[in-house]
Parts: structure tokens; C-alpha cells; sequence
């Protein structure tokens, strides 16, 4: 059977290649594609942005798919929704499903508002299998776990959750052929994805919700021994690729674990011609001991780690992103990691409710304590399903939801304290104001031009064709995930 997947892009690198780097590449349904592939099935991606809505037809009319398959976000949803609409109207013969962190959050509104034959609420890579072999088979599929399906006469089969994989190696590995076409900088640095589900509750994340959607364990982890088998056959694909981002909520949620990956990793990189470097993310907890940890990083070839700063405000982190540690409980970790030589990222929110200026000056003398090699910083966007959008509607901040559109660069809500005015300038001069003194001040301003360019779709848009005109332009030697392309896409900590 033929499944045709589509994905979008609001922000995309360009019209031809929407995706800038492998990073932003979608695990999901790489995931749900090779599962198909190894069963049989053959299955083509499509990934449209605002002006590239018709390419789907013109895939449709090519690979002929019996089956379409979407996903979507909050912020990609209006636009993936009038595409599946206008997909239906002109083939109302192709079943077509919608899954991904949005219709996990919200499968009746997705199957009333749209039409969709199917929903697929959490993990999709066995629904899909079953959906596929059930329409292949020539009935109209029933009865599959995690799939809300739309019945012929009417109405809607709201079928219940599957528990969680549990064996995430039985899974092959992700489909990053059919990405290739789509993606402007093929050399650049992939991630690898080591492990599923938080162990954390953050109000601003949707893994509060997503852990309620399934029975089962929520934090799962691929073995070390899987993870080491996928980057060989990546490297023997690509031998000069040299670094890959470790992607997990937290590496150091299981830190048996990661040290067990740590040794894997470093036995691969013995065996190999061109050493692969590492990066991953770190949540800090209170009065954790790191040393360890970082030391099997250093040993292993580590060269960054991203840590979730997210406010200095102690205050605003206990009472609003329910994220308890201490400053000094960053600080320590921070020089804990630079003593084993690892470079070290921030990520930071601005414009919680709740926040004052005077607590995002705390984020700024935290910063500028920490001195991070670079930042993401990120206006909060409150998206439906997690606990701090209930909370902005409680409190009277959210007349109707916020406009999506470049949504964690532009201010979404008007505190009483703390305007949108004042949120766009305070993150504009955000890196003036944590590296004045301690780095050239016209490296100081150029991260301010860029701030304000990205927050605006035109200036985006002429800088990306100003840029992709010059190729000899001279980059700066930080990672892609910061002020490089379009770094200031900060990471969507909500619907991972």
C-alpha cells in the first residue's frame, strides 16, 4: 500500500528546501514511515509551507497514495487543516489521518473541525500498521487502539490507548531518506532520538497531558547498544558527518543509564576513522552531584550540553513552571561542566504570567553569571492542553488564543506588569545585556539586529535570500541550534 506523509513549515528556510537543517527534522513520522517500509509498504513525505500548498496535488497525482497521512502542531494546525479540507474535497477516496502533538491534545476537535477519516492520539507507529494493512485488506478499518475513526454512516469510533512502547529498540530505525530532498544543508548536524517521554511536569510542556493519554511508563529509553548500531549506519552512509545532537528531554534523568551510553559512545568512536561529537540536553535538579556525568561526557567526546535555565526568578519557576532548583543549583553545574571543558547552552523564557521585570532581570544577572557560549531565548506561548494556558485563561489573560504565527518570538500576552511593548524590547537586548563586558560590543548588537529581524516575516524572508546569495559569507563556529540560520526558532519545549 502506497501512504503519502505531510509535513509543514510556517517558517520555512525556503520555498524549495523548508527545512535549513537535519534538526529539524520530525521524528514521528520518520518513525511511522520506516515501520511501514519494513512491513511492506511504500511511503513518500511532502512538506508544504505557506506558498506551497499545491505541491500536495501534484504528489497525490504522482505517487498515487491510497492513504495521506498529516501531522501538526498547534501553530501549523489552521494551515494543515484548510489543506486537508481542500485535500478531501478533491479526493474524497484517500483516507486521511492527522496525528502529532495537536491531535494528541485535541482528537474530538480535530475530527469535528476538519474532514478527517482518523486521528491518531499518541504514538502512531503500530496504528498507522494497522490502519494500513486493515484498508489494504478492502474494509473499512475498526477497532485500532489510539485511532478516533470516523464511521461511514457517521459518528466517530473513539477507540482506547494502547500503553506505551516499551521496547523502543524492536522499533527500525527512523526513515531520514525521505527527508533528504527537503533539506537545505544536508551536511549539517543530525540529531538521534535516545529516549521518549519526561519525568517532569513543567506547566508550560505538554508531557503532563501526554503521559495521561496511554497506560504504561511514560520515560522509556532506547539501550546504548541500539543507539551506537543507529549512528554506524549513519556514519556508513555519510562517513564525514562528525557531530549529532542526542535528542531527550534530559540526559541525566537515568544517569546509570547515560553512563552506560557514554561507554558505548566512546567504543563507536574508537573504532572510527572521523570521531563523532556530542551534544545533548540536561534538566538540573536540586543539589545534584554532576561530576560523573560530565567527566564520562569529556571522555566521550561531548562537546556542549543545553540547560534549562528558563527564568532566574526562583520564584516564578517554584510558583508558575513548577521547576524547582536553586541558582546556585545552575551555577554548580554549570562550573561543573566547563571544568570537564564542555561548552554550555541556556534556554530561557520570557513573558510568563505571573513575571515581572524585576524577575526577568534575575534571568539576566543568572545569565550573565553563567556566561553561556549561547542562548535560546523564547517568549512564552500558551498552548492549548497545557496547565499554564488554563491558568492564562483563569486569569482573564486570554481573550481568544493568540495569533501562532512566529509564535515564541512575538510577545502573546499583555501582562499587568510586563506589556508586549516591553517584553519585544527586553528580548531584543537580551544579549546585550548578559554579554556587555564580556564579548565585543559589535558582536553584542549584530545578536540584537538578528533578534529583531527574526521576529519579523519580511526581514526573515530578505536575510535568507540576502544570506543564500553570499555563500562565502564567514559563520560564526557555534552550534546550528543558536544564532546560525534561523536560530532564533527557539526549541518547542511544548510539543515535543
Amino acid at each position: 500500500m502506497k501512504v503519502l506523509f505531510v509535513h509543514s513549515e510556517e517558517d520555512a528556510f525556503s520555498p524549495e528546501k523548508p527545512l535549513e537543517i537535519q534538526e529539524r527534522v520530525q521524528f514521528g513520522i520518520s518513525y511511522i514511515s520506516s515501520m511501514l517500509k519494513r512491513e511492506g509498504h511504500r511511503t513518500d513525505l511532502v512538506v508544504l509551507c505557506r506558498e506551497t500548498p499545491h505541491l500536495l496535488e501534484e504528489y497525490i497525482e504522482s505517487f498515487d497514495p491510497a492513504m495521506v497521512c498529516f501531522t501538526s502542531v498547534y501553530a501549523e494546525y489552521r494551515f494543515i487543516s484548510r489543506v486537508i479540507a481542500e485535500t478531501k474535497r478533491r479526493h474524497p477516496e484517500l483516507f486521511l489521518v492527522l496525528g502529532g502533538a495537536h491531535a494528541s491534545l485535541n482528537p474530538d476537535g480535530c475530527m469535528e473541525e476538519t474532514p478527517l477519516d482518523a486521528v491518531c492520539v499518541g504514538e502512531g507507529e503500530y496504528p498507522a500498521l494497522e490502519l494500513a494493512e486493515q484498508l489494504e485488506a478492502g474494509g473499512w478499518p475498526s477497532a485500532i487502539p489510539n485511532l478516533y475513526i470516523r464511521r461511514p454512516g457517521g459518528g466517530v469510533e473513539r477507540n482506547a490507548p494502547r500503553p506505551f512502547l516499551e521496547d523502543l529498540d524492536s522499533l527500525p530505525f527512523p526513515d531520514r531518506d525521505m527527508w533528504d530532498p527537503w533539506v537545505a544543508d544536508p551536511y549539517s548536524r543530525p540529531s538521534v532520538l535516545v529516549g521518549r517521554g519526561c519525568p517532569f511536569r513543567c506547566t508550560y510542556c505538554c508531557n503532563h497531558a501526554f503521559r495521561k493519554a496511554a497506560p504504561g511508563r511514560y520515560v522509556r529509553v532506547r539501550s546504548p547498544r541500539n543507539i551506537t548500531e543507529e549512528l554506524a549506519s549513519m556514519k556508513e552512509k555519510n562517513p564525514h558527518f562528525a557531530e549529532v545532537y542526542l535528542e531527550v528531554e534530559t540526559l541525566g534523568a537515568k544517569q546509570e543509564w547515560a553512563l552506560e551510553l557514554c561507554a558505548e559512545l566512546r567504543r563507536l568512536n574508537e573504532r572510527l576513522e572521523i570521531p563523532l561529537a556530542f551534544g545533548a540536553n540536561l534538566r538540573v535538579t536540586p543539589n545534584a552531584d554532576y561530576e560523573g556525568l560530565f567527566a564520562a561526557f569529556a571522555e566521550s567526546n561531548f562537546r556542549f550540553v543545553n540547560i534549562g535555565l528558563e527564568s532566574g526568578s526562583e520564584r516564578v519557576r517554584r510558583e508558575v513552571l513548577k521547576r524547582i532548583y536553586s541558582n546556585e543549583d545552575i551555577l554548580r553545574t554549570v562550573r561543573t561542566a566547563r571544568k570537564y571543558g564542555l561548552q554550555v547552552g541556556t534556554y530561557n523564557l520570557i513573558g510568563l504570567p505571573g513575571e515581572t521585570p524585576r524577575d526577568f532581570r534575575e534571568t539576566v544577572r543568572l545569565n550573565r553569571a553563567c556566561q553561556p557560549d549561547w542562548f535560546l531565548l523564547a517568549v512564552f506561548f500558551p498552548y492549548p492542553g497545557t496547565e499554564l494556558y488554563e491558568r492564562c485563561r483563569e486569569e482573564g489573560l486570554l481573550r481568544q488564543d493568540p495569533d501562532p504565527s512566529l509564535e515564541r518570538r512575538k510577545p502573546a500576552l499583555s501582562l499587568p506588569d510586563f506589556p508586549k511593548w516591553r517584553v519585544a524590547i527586553l528580548r531584543a537586548w537580551f544579549p546585550f545585556l548578559i554579554y556587555r563586558g564580556y564579548r565585543p560590543l559589535k558582536e553584542c548588537l549584530w545578536l540584537v539586529a538578528m533578534a529583531v529581524l527574526y521576529s519579523h516575516r519580511f526581514m526573515i524572508r530578505l536575510h535568507r535570500a540576502l544570506k543564500s546569495g553570499r555563500p562565502g559569507r564567514k559563520k560564526l563556529s557555534w552550534p546550528r541550534r543558536t544564532v546560525e540560520g534561523d536560530g532564533w526558532d527557539s526549541v518547542k519545549v511544548e510539543e515535543r
